[in-house]
């Protein structure tokens, strides 16, 4: 048995298989290990440069709304970013946010004064099984070093925000993939933040992988009380509403996966094109360029799907087992199926 999931799709990977392969996209983790603390922050920055002046055209979608997420109103008012995208667990987004206003502040003084506000973006899942969510741990700080060290490489599996998160009963987290469309035109990179599912509803590439492991294993008793995030970038040249229907494609990927979107679910996507920026200042023009027509959004809805799918696979395979809370212990999925090809029968 491969130490790789199955690879999903027929279509191209980037070079990274990340999420930036899309041009500009880099992501920061922080993470937190210590005891009961197992959390983190993770950021995702649209580009190098300040996206409160140079804001990115983007759309969300809420598959299923157990969340506390914040920003989604005026996202949806405006449909731009104009901060890094945070993703954290659910007792620190109020830290994120704040963290995001004064980043903002800095870098624009005038920010609430003779220029508007920031309007802060951060998504969350509860990471309480694992974390001592109570605790508080992430602090401004931790935002801003998982800002400051966002790069190319992304890190995947118990890191930043994903270090305390479950999923189908294992260990979760961040995991990230890309996929080219057809023609090889354009590059859709996901990530997403996997903290969701039982056991026995998960698929792996079309196989129920999870039911023949529960048969091994204690299930979990209860609902399924879980949450994802799903973080889509590309560079195809699209408007916010195009974008939220990418963005709809996430939820795809997701149901291959085995999820059902739990009553208890906060399952969140969003997409967000670096084809151009949109300036804050009115004094600055607005971009003059063609959308790409709806005919070709086929080819972003398959890759969308097939990396939403990836970066989930990727999140349950390099998680390693991690012990928290109160003793509280997540098996790595990885180490699980390895050299048990029996699991994997019709997987070629």
């Amino acid at each position: 048995m491969s130490s790789l999931p199955p690879r999903i799709g027929l279509l191209a990977s980037g070079a990274r298989d990340a999420i930036t392969d899309v041009p500009g996209v880099t992501v920061g983790h922080c993470t937190l290990a210590e005891g009961d603390v197992q959390t983190g922050v993770t950021v995702v920055r649209p580009h190098a440069g300040d996206p409160y002046r140079d804001k990115v055209p983007a759309a969300a979608v809420v598959l299923n709304g157990f969340g506390k997420s914040v920003g989604l109103v005026q996202l949806h008012e405006l449909g731009v970013l104009e901060t890094p995208i945070a993703l954290t667990n659910t007792y620190s987004v109020s830290a994120a946010a704040q963290a995001q206003i004064r980043q903002c502040i800095a870098a624009n003084p005038e920010s609430g004064r003779s220029l508007p506000t920031v309007n802060p973006l951060v998504f969350e899942c509860n990471d309480g099984f694992l974390n001592d969510i109570q605790r508080m741990a992430v602090q401004e700080v931790h935002y801003a070093e998982a800002a400051a060290t966002a790069g190319d490489e992304v890190g995947q599996g118990a890191v930043g925000a994903g270090r305390g998160m479950s999923c189908f009963g294992l260990k979760g987290g961040i995991g990230s993939a890309s996929r080219r469309t057809a023609g090889g035109d354009f590059t859709v990179g996901a990530l997403v933040l996997a903290n969701f599912g039982k056991l026995p509803q998960l698929v792996v590439a079309g196989q129920r992988v999870g039911e023949r492991l529960a048969r091994e294993r204690a299930n979990e008793p209860g609902p399924e009380k879980g949450s994802i995030i799903l973080l889509l970038a590309t560079d195809a040249p699209l408007d916010a509403r195009q974008l939220r229907r990418v963005a709809m494609r996430a939820a795809a990927g997701l149901a291959r996966t085995g999820s059902v979107f739990g009553h208890g679910s906060g399952d969140i996507a969003l997409a967000f094109s670096t084809a151009y920026t949109v300036p804050h200042l009115p004094e600055r023009p607005m971009p003059a360029l063609p959308l790409l027509h709806e005919t070709r959004l086929d080819d972003l809805f398959e890759a969308a799907a097939d990396a939403c799918e990836q970066s989930i696979l990727h999140a349950l395979w390099r998680s390693e087992a991690v012990t928290g809370r109160d003793g509280h212990h997540r098996d790595s999925l990885g180490s699980l199926v390895a050299g048990r090809p029996s699991l994997f029968q019709t997987f070629t």
